[in-house]
């Protein structure tokens, strides 16, 4: 018996959604498609799953992240292999490729606000097609948008982001899916959770259901479909700032 996802997978139906490997839980992503990918910088992203999305050979890529990683690390590593077509992001100022694919033309970009990236996905994950805000007002980011006054005050209109598949990171989740995350690697995953047809997340740890505090839960599982328990962690630090004691 088969069952198919919203983003178009066909799995064998289980109760779990716990998968065995990066690369199953990815099964049905398919070129051209929009994929959300949590984190901020280097901190908190899916790296087994960016991993296994370059070993699957999909291309023309759209990714939403709120940057590109590094050359060699994180998103880098798509964009190395010439996967992603366009990304919607606020910040790509560490990664080298990054800027020669831009300016050779082979990739396309959307240059977001970060705040606005943030709401943006969250619109989408609750089915909000678009809002005003007034960031950007008068600046390259508006042009072609709609513009409306509120309160004497000039607003541009941004569209909600959903996405195919959403990629993000959890340090631990219950067997239904809720997820907690740890500091600042919270960042974007919660609100990517929410805009995914299919969410899939990557974790340190797997408790029963019940084992979490409800109180400290910061995603609800009813958003999650597939998990994985990270097989290895390299949690690269991107920039490391040091002096003498």
């Amino acid at each position: 018996m088969t069952e198919t996802t919203s983003a178009g997978a066909t799995q064998t139906a289980r109760h779990s959604k716990i998968f065995n490997s990066a690369a199953e839980a990815l099964s049905g992503v398919k070129d051209g498609m929009t994929i959300l990918v949590g984190g901020f910088g280097l901190c908190g992203i899916p790296e087994n799953l960016i991993l296994a999305l370059r070993d699957s050979g999909v291309k023309n890529l759209t990714c939403v992240s709120n940057n590109a990683g590094v050359d060699d690390f994180g998103l880098g590593l798509l964009l190395h292999t010439r996967q992603i077509k366009k990304m919607v992001s606020s910040y790509v100022g560490e990664n080298a490729t990054f800027e020669k694919l831009y300016l050779s033309g082979e990739l396309e970009l959307e240059f977001c606000p970060q705040g606005t990236l943030a709401e943006r996905v969250r619109a989408g994950g609750a089915g909000i097609p678009a809002f005003y805000t007034p960031t950007g007002v008068g600046t390259l980011v508006a042009e072609g948008k709609d513009i409306r006054e509120f309160e004497g005050r000039p607003y541009v209109m941004e569209r909600g982001i959903r996405g195919e598949f959403a990629l993000i990171r959890a340090w631990k989740a219950d067997t239904f899916g809720n997820l907690v995350f740890r500091k600042t690697a919270r960042n974007f995953n919660p609100m990517m959770a929410t805009a995914g047809k299919v969410t899939v997340v990557e974790v340190e740890e797997i408790v029963p259901v019940g084992e979490l505090d409800p109180d400290q839960i910061h995603t609800p599982g009813v958003f999650v479909q597939r998990i994985i328990k990270s097989p290895k962690l390299e949690k690269r630090i991107e920039q490391r700032t040091t002096r003498k004691t």
